[in-house]
């Protein structure tokens, strides 16, 4: 069965670090744009950051702010999302998603995944 899994997430004090991942099974990832979304309580789930299929093109939302960084490693069929410098307005439950359409474009729209992870919660709070 072809699925996203994301894993990494928990609670961290501000300013502090977590590095989420998002484990590819059923299918080889190098063939997919991969996406973090957030979604927070009471708010609508935004875009985060984005990478190709091959990892030299990405993209991070206004408010990352150079604070995180996406990679992938396609042989461990993984993308990965550091984030540093975590603040309390991060607090969301994070996923992954995977898009086969133009792959080697960091966005494409309209938006279509063919993948959704089940999420990981991030909880920045002291």
């Amino acid at each position: 069965q072809a699925q996203l899994v994301e894993s990494g997430g928990g609670l961290v004090q501000p300013g502090g670090s977590l590095r989420l991942s998002c484990a590819a099974s059923g299918f080889t990832l190098d063939t997919y744009a991969l996406c973090w979304f957030r979604q927070a309580p009471g708010k609508e789930r935004e875009r985060v950051s984005c990478i190709n299929n091959n990892g030299e093109g990405t993209y991070y939302a206004d408010f990352v702010d150079g604070r995180f960084t996406i990679s992938r490693d396609n042989a461990k069929n993984t993308v990965y999302l550091q984030m540093d410098n975590l603040k309390p307005e991060d607090t969301a439950v994070y996923y992954c998603a995977a898009r086969q359409r133009n792959p080697w474009a960091v966005l494409n729209f309209p938006e279509e995944y063919d993948y959704w992870g089940q999420g990981t919660q991030v909880t920045v709070s002291s």
